[in-house]
């Protein structure tokens, strides 16, 4: 994996994505060229019209990102892939049709767009048939041998196993007798040479997945391994990496002391963080405004009660604010203010409610929030004082999300469904602890973009 601006990108994703961005520039070119032969027109270089080119191919790779189309799945099934990118064209041209009406000189003649749209569909779809399972394939995935045969290295093994993982485990070592959950485990005693077996298995990577680790390091075999250029990893470093969250069931303090990362509150990327907030809030609000107007009339024909109401958060170092939603359930959903986890085809959700959460209109009166400071359009989604409380004495590490300001979307919202348990609070704040830990302005827009794929193919609203 590659690490862009302190986030993981597998290798495939990427080598995919320059693939991608290259014959989006061939799609727009022919399209050109085709046109221009047609009526005559000398075509030119394409240095004279790259900024053309350029405003077509770059919109399309974003609209791609947006959507999903570099996920797991556009390496498993055509079928998968051909959805996303259909609807990565469709949004493309809609930001096409913004960016040529605000910069005409970069506008294409419409014909030349057509040509170069259909071109695009048809070469972007043969070289996902023709590489998307190759480039999923084991040839581009990582070789890792595990040094352990305990329950931790059991989970990497069945890491591997997942559909889209980008890692084969080439061999597992078991460091003692005690450790017996991987049974195809090779005995230590059993390899001369630990050196020479990892080169033998082609591995680029060492992890050190130990049950216990006092007085067990084998110190001596990994500085052995190292200096071959083989790259040693602790179980969480690996973890991180491999999932994009903070794996709560192996990290330790230490870990989280001396690793690299929490640098959200430095004052360059805070300023940034802070004027992309005011600026958007803005943008956002008056744009917003007449689809909360509408949806407040539609709560109010629909049930008794105020279209928007208050609600009581834990923010930025667990001070409290109060967020402003549209109504999505019945006035009494909660009896004497008590707070209650929505669940699964909640009855206290109205119709009006149900379809405002899975597109995420209600969230839009909280853009003020972000506006007046409490909240950011990206962050840890803040959750309310009776749930904190319980939370923070159930889960190791659940006060560290309030070290970053709260958001109206998150990494964890886009990697983990609705939670309503404690176990659910739990695998978010995996996720969350990895943006506080990575942030960058990088992530950022990464999950603003792919915010949109979530609000396309909802999972999990509630």
């Amino acid at each position: 994996m590659i690490r862009l601006f302190k986030h993981y990108v597998p290798h495939a994703a990427l080598l995919l994505g320059l693939i991608d961005f290259v014959l989006l520039m061939v799609a727009a070119e022919l399209g050109w060229l085709i046109r221009a032969r047609q009526v005559g027109f000398p075509p030119g270089s394409l240095l004279e019209r790259l900024p053309q080119v350029l405003s077509f191919a770059v919109p399309l790779q974003i609209a791609l990102l947006a959507v999903g189309g570099y996920a797991a799945g556009s390496f498993l099934s055509l079928r998968f892939a051909a959805a996303r990118l259909m609807v990565a064209v469709s949004m493309g041209v809609i930001f096409l049709s913004l960016i040529f009406f605000f910069f005409p000189d970069l506008s294409y003649w419409r014909s030349s767009l057509l040509f170069s749209m259909v071109i695009a569909v048809v070469l972007l779809v043969v070289e996902r048939a023709l590489l998307g399972r190759t480039l999923g394939g084991d040839r581009f995935k990582r070789r890792v041998i595990v040094m352990g045969a305990g329950e931790r290295a059991a989970a990497i093994l069945a890491l591997a196993r997942e559909p889209g993982s980008n890692f084969i485990v080439a061999g597992a070592i078991a460091m003692n007798e005690a450790e017996s959950a991987v049974h195809e485990a090779i005995p230590r005693s059993a390899i001369p040479n630990l050196r020479q077996f990892v080169l033998d298995r082609e591995a680029s990577e060492v992890v050190l997945a130990l049950q216990e680790r006092r007085n067990a390091l084998p110190y001596q075999d990994l500085l052995r391994v190292r200096t071959t250029g083989v790259q040693v990893y602790e179980l969480s470093s690996f973890l991180e990496r491999q999932t994009g969250r903070i794996d709560l069931r192996s990290v330790s303090h230490s870990w989280l002391i001396f690793s690299d990362g929490f640098s959200s509150r430095r004052m360059w990327s805070g300023m940034v963080k802070r004027a992309f907030d005011i600026a958007v809030s803005l943008i956002l609000l008056v744009v917003a405004l007449p689809i909360i107007l509408l949806t407040g009339i539609a709560i109010r024909l629909e049930s008794k009660g105020p279209a928007l109401y208050r609600q009581r958060r834990i923010g930025l170092f667990n001070e409290p604010f109060d967020i402003l939603k549209l109504r999505s359930m019945r006035q009494d959903a909660e009896v004497a203010g008590q707070a209650v986890w929505a669940e699964k085809d909640d009855p206290r959700i109205t119709r009006v409610g149900r379809f405002i959460r899975k597109v995420r209109i209600d969230e839009l009166p909280q853009i003020w929030s972000v506006l007046m400071g409490e909240m950011s359009f990206v962050g840890p989604r803040p959750e309310r004082p009776q749930f904190v409380e319980q939370l923070d004495q159930q889960i190791p590490f659940y006060a560290e999300r309030h070290m970053v300001k709260p958001g109206i979307t998150g990494w964890a919202q886009l990697n983990y469904p609705y939670g309503a348990s404690i176990e659910d609070a739990r695998h978010k704040l995996e996720y969350d602890l990895y943006y506080a830990k990575n942030y960058s302005p990088f992530l950022d827009a990464l999950i603003l973009l792919q915010t949109l794929r979530v609000i396309l193919w909802p999972t999990g609203a509630r």
